[in-house]
């Protein structure tokens, strides 16, 4: 029987990273002050968002978990054997492949990092109950920290770099946006228009990033009731004239989620309709005024909730009115303590990246029936916002087809 390895390190082929190998240092040398600060010694990351942010990589779980191991010393990806050099060609820092002829395998690859009776952190709320009681069973930490919070807060801060491939996400979703817009047509079906903007959208991102690796940009578009939620997949049906559209494209660079969501109509708007469009048009219009450092998220949205209640509307909000941008994406991340919310009170500083999307979701039977969307990108400058999305908003632009 052949002796056959709990781990080993398959590097092969050439690395290419999103970001300069110096950024990825940069990245770490901060969160070696936050491990510094809560006298950690490793930390052990398992999400998708901490691991590409730190490193690079990327990962497909498909069933098995994957992880970063960072030390005082050490920056170490941990990935499965099904993956072969890709983890190791995408990743900053080391990379130990780890094999399934046992099990748990992947926890002696980052014992064989961490060493037994360390400080360990890691992130609380992404790691299971089972893979927590593995933890502690294979490295018998001294203690456990959740660091999840304070690598949240420095994600929120966006380096240069972060902000200048935030900055093309936003130029190719106006690219999938203006690819819809010329694809709107009545009798055609929401899948329809979707893969014109998606197409549009990965060959855009091919153009731009030759290098990359190219998944994940997506788009919703929906029609008539389907525009109700935020998040509703697209459909077969059929687009009517008359129908309110709800246009949301997504594109997906190297882990970096951007976003252009739009309301349209089909060929004509009732008079019903363009009230509620307008009135969320003028609320958009001024969130994006009220976003600049030293407010916080609090204060936008008591602002917004009272305009929306100004113009008796505000029981039509369905969810909060803005959120951060970085290494996230619709089944991964979120940087929770950059929402616009009543129960979020981080202060808005230069640096960071935020939305701007009021909603409103008239119910089935009522004049105006549908969901109302518009959403820009705004980074936060030393005083006030740069508005980065380009694709224009409102009935002049968007009564198509």
């Amino acid at each position: 029987m052949t002796n056959r390895p709990q781990q080993y390190r398959f590097h092969q082929g050439d690395r290419v990273l999103p970001f300069a190998a110096s950024e990825y240092d940069q990245r770490l040398a901060d969160l070696r002050e936050i491990m510094e600060i809560h006298g950690v010694e490793a930390c052990v990351f398992t999400s998708m968002h901490s691991i590409a942010y730190y490193s690079g990589f990327l990962y497909c779980s498909f069933g098995r978990p994957y992880g970063l191991v960072v030390t005082a010393t050490e920056s170490v990806t941990i990935s499965a054997g099904i993956d072969a050099g890709q983890p190791w060609r995408r990743c900053h820092g080391d990379n130990i492949t780890y094999t399934d002829w046992q099990r748990d395998n992947y926890w002696r690859a980052i014992l064989s990092v961490t060493g037994e009776g360390r400080v360990i952190g890691c992130e609380a709320d992404h790691l299971t109950l089972v893979q927590s009681e593995k933890l502690n069973a294979f490295l018998k930490p001294k203690r456990g920290v959740d660091i999840s919070k304070a690598v949240m807060e420095q994600r929120m801060h966006k380096s240069a770099a972060e902000l200048e491939i935030i900055r093309h996400g936003a130029a190719v979703a106006d690219v999938g946006g203006f690819a819809i817009r010329d694809a709107v047509k009545e009798g055609l079906r929401e899948i329809d228009i979707a893969m014109a903007g998606r197409d549009a959208m990965e060959l855009e991102i091919a153009r731009r990033f030759p290098d990359a690796e190219y998944r994940d940009t997506w788009v919703w578009f929906q029609s008539g009731i389907n525009t109700d939620g935020a998040h509703n997949p697209v459909t077969s049906r059929k687009l009517q004239r008359g129908d309110i559209l709800s246009l949301n494209t997504f594109p997906m660079i190297s882990g970096y989620y951007t976003a252009l969501e739009r309301t349209m109509f089909v060929g004509e708007c009732d008079a019903a309709s363009r009230r509620i469009w307008d009135i969320n048009v003028a609320a958009h219009e001024y969130g994006i005024s009220l976003l600049k450092p030293g407010v916080s998220c609090a204060e936008v949205t008591a602002k917004l909730n009272t305009f929306f209640e100004e113009h008796q509307v505000l029981q039509y909000r369905t969810f909060g009115y803005g959120h951060s941008f970085g290494v996230l994406s619709h089944y991964y991340g979120r940087e929770a303590g950059l929402e616009l919310r009543e129960d979020i009170d981080t202060v808005l500083e230069p640096g960071m990246v935020i939305s701007m999307e009021p909603m409103l979701t008239i119910p089935e039977g009522q004049p105006g029936a549908g969901g109302y969307r518009e959403h820009d990108i705004l980074f936060i400058t030393e005083d006030g916002n740069e508005d980065i999305t380009k694709y224009p908003y409102g009935p002049e632009t968007n009564i198509v087809g």
